[in-house]
């Protein structure tokens, strides 16, 4: 089987079937809300797998073959049941998209912080209710899913992921939210379905999902309109009128535009 393959695997009885594993050149196995219990060591036996899915089955811990598989990029784990993750899983040094939403994860992985490729962080409708104080550890992070979680304050170590583009803590009980100007990555915030009153105050590049936050990014784009039109305004006072030929230059090489105000100023 060719390197690029991939297998969409139907496993009857809960049980992968044994003729799987001399597949050795899979790069992608899906092997979704199959009723899987657990699953076998021959896993480990596909070191080119990069991608697995494993979501909607009933595992209670991470099968430790998964954390043998060096090349593996992407890995669902989500809707099982799941309480945390093995000190093992740091060994998955290309892990670029992790999606385990729909646990039982009462406390973040400390594994996570050893991953320094990972992206993409999916930890949806699970038990959080802190967030470790080196999560900046993660570098890479772009995208963090936090919604359906226990935090009752926006988690203060969020001010200082200077790389996050998009963040979501929908449905959690955040009563209010820091500026969060700071981050200039950012790019999209959801915080809809929180007790706040007004919308968390961002940049003016961040797309807001929430309550009121149709009304603030109204509000925002007149003020940017207004902005840009008053700076129009300004550009257009400064621009130079002709010099008259009794005041140009006493030479004759040309007319010169003449600018308002010196250098400085200018």
């Amino acid at each position: 089987m060719p390197l690029n393959s991939s297998l969409i695997l139907g496993v009857r009885g809960r049980q992968v079937p044994a003729e799987l594993w001399a597949q050795q050149g899979l790069r992608k196995l899906y092997l979704s809300d199959a009723g899987l219990r657990e699953v076998p060591d021959e896993l480990a036996e596909l070191q080119h797998l990069r991608t697995l899915a494993l979501d909607g089955n009933e595992l209670m811990e991470v099968p430790e073959a998964v954390c043998d598989l060096p090349h593996l990029a992407h890995l669902y784990l989500g809707r099982n049941g799941l309480q945390g993750l093995p000190p093992s899983f740091a060994q998955l040094q290309s892990l670029r998209c992790l999606w385990i939403e729909g646990n039982f994860l009462a406390h973040f992985p400390r594994a996570l912080l050893q991953l320094p490729e990972l992206r993409s962080l999916q930890l949806g409708d699970n038990r959080l209710c802190r967030l470790p104080a080196a999560l900046p550890r993660m570098a890479g992070l772009r995208g963090l899913w936090l919604y359906g979680n226990r935090f009752q304050e926006f988690p203060p170590v969020l001010l200082r992921m200077d790389h996050i583009r998009v963040l979501d803590l929908d449905r959690n009980r955040i009563a209010s939210f820091p500026d969060l100007t700071g981050l200039a990555a950012l790019r999209l915030l959801s915080y809809d379905h929180n007790p706040v009153r007004q919308p968390p105050r961002v940049g003016d590049e961040v797309q807001l999902v929430g309550d009121g936050a149709q009304e603030y990014m109204e509000a925002r784009q007149e003020r940017l309109q207004s902005l840009q039109r008053q700076e129009e305004e300004e550009e257009e006072g400064t621009e130079a009128a002709p010099v008259s030929p009794e005041d140009g230059p006493e030479d004759g090489e040309g007319e010169f535009a003449a600018l308002t105000g010196s250098p400085e100023e200018t």
